[in-house]
């Protein structure tokens, strides 16, 4: 019975650690899928506020002339 109990105690150590594999595998997925959408939003962003500079400097020129 001895080695039954060390094999179940080794599939049962083998399954836990491949369970929190898959779980930090999930945590390290959402957390790069998190980073990209921050990038995106950032970037978005910049393109918003080049987009007013550019609108408000045209806007100067045409009330210099």
């Amino acid at each position: 019975m001895g080695f039954l109990d060390d094999a179940k105690d080794a599939a049962e150590a083998t399954g836990k650690k491949v369970g929190e594999w898959a779980d930090d595998t999930k945590e390290r997925v959402s957390d790069k899928v998190d980073e990209v959408q921050a990038d995106a939003e950032v970037k978005k962003a910049e393109a918003d506020r080049d987009r007013v500079h550019a609108k408000n400097d045209y806007k100067e020129k045409l009330r210099e002339d």
